[in-house]
């Protein structure tokens, strides 16, 4: 078993800042590509940032240059910093990876989200 813990949404005014955590624990081998989505009411999941075990990121397009996503190989942990969010940044942000069980097995794990509301 595999849990991916988020924390770090919260209220924030527009600008503002806050910076997303997400954990990974359990029967972990090795952990390769995680990445931040978020899914408004009604619409499609959204890619938000991925990186990968050796660090190349990649990011939607509507969040670059304010977003950053950072991990902490050592701590299996993957961070998204975000600057200048905007009202239509809130939702609930889930975390993902793609883990090598301690058997060896490939999964695919989801936490289940943090929510960021930001205000005009």
């Amino acid at each position: 078993q595999v849990q991916l813990v988020e924390s770090g949404g919260g209220l924030v005014q527009a600008g503002g800042s806050l910076r997303l955590s997400c954990a990974a624990s359990g029967s972990i081998f090795s952990i390769n590509a995680m990445g931040w989505y978020r899914q408004a009411p009604g619409k499609q999941r959204e890619l938000v940032a991925t990186i990968t075990s050796g660090g190349t990121t990649n990011y939607a397009d509507s969040v670059k240059g304010r977003f950053t996503i950072f991990r902490d190989n050592a701590k299996n942990t993957v961070y998204l910093q975000t600057h200048s969010l905007k009202p239509e940044d809130t939702t609930v942000y889930c975390c993902n990876a793609f883990v090598t069980t301690t058997d060896y097995q490939g999964r695919e794990c989801w936490g289940e989200g943090t929510l960021i509301t930001v205000t005009s």
